[in-house]
């Protein structure tokens, strides 16, 4: 039977290319989305994975989410927790409204999401998360302090709650990537990522969503059943750690 995976933020971006790889190793993929339907149907048209709506900073709406997928595929062992936003200012201008709506679904998210389906996996035995984290998590990033904070946040949860999860069959681990080949990052306007980003890669490109895809791939398969609480990153030399 093929296991059930769950990508949130899974229809676009690096999302869409983590669904994509784990359709095509055979999983049963769920990609949920927060609210650009027309991208969810294009993407549901064109690949053939299921995709559903629901916002991640709601408990209650991923509690009915994962409830609806399980329903629909069966238990679930994957979760990836790919879900995120930007709301870039420097601080002194930021608002409440800029620090809350990122920390909500970059950050509680990952709560949000991972509790409503940890228990079912300790009950199993067996489970994966991989979230993705980013560079600007490890590094910090100017104009980014929500961002930032999410991000850093992220690498305190995975290594505590894989201790949880260690015994029960259960990694927990994260991806940091850097600047990756994303819609996102390609509306940078040209010169900015030729002369200020790109030359501060040591490999003198960005990276791909596949690549990322590759990582994920890796960390949910039982070849890395001795990896857990451990942060991966993928970006290209520029920030080691």
């Amino acid at each position: 039977m093929s296991k059930v995976a769950i990508v949130t933020g899974g229809t676009r971006g690096i999302g869409a290319s983590i669904s994509k790889a784990l359709r095509d190793e055979g999983y049963k993929v769920a990609a949920s989305y927060a609210g650009n339907d027309e991208a969810a149907e294009q993407f549901r048209e064109e690949t053939g994975i299921a995709v559903y709506q629901w916002d991640v900073g709601d408990f209650d709406a991923c509690a009915a989410g994962v409830k609806q997928v399980e329903d629909d595929f069966g238990p679930i062992e994957i979760l990836v927790n790919n879900a995120g936003i930007t709301r870039d200012v420097m601080f002194h201008r930021m608002t409440q409204k800029d620090w809350l709506d990122v920390i909500n679904t970059n950050l509680n998210g990952l709560f949000n999401m991972t509790r409503n389906v940890w228990e079912d996996m300790r009950g199993r035995g067996f489970g994966r998360i991989v979230n993705i984290s980013s560079i600007n998590g490890q590094k910090g990033q100017m104009g980014q302090a929500n961002y930032s904070a999410a991000k850093a946040g992220d690498l305190g949860f995975i290594k505590a709650l894989a201790q949880e999860g260690a015994r029960k069959g259960i990694t927990v681990n994260t991806i940091a990537p850097g600047y990756i080949g994303t819609e996102m990052v390609l509306a940078v306007p040209q010169e900015v990522l030729e002369k200020k980003i790109i030359p501060n890669i040591p490999v003198g490109r960005l990276g791909e969503p596949e690549e990322i895809a590759r990582c994920v791939l890796f960390l949910c398969s039982k070849d890395a059943g001795f990896i857990t609480g451990s942060t991966l990153t993928a970006n290209g030399g520029q920030y080691m750690v």
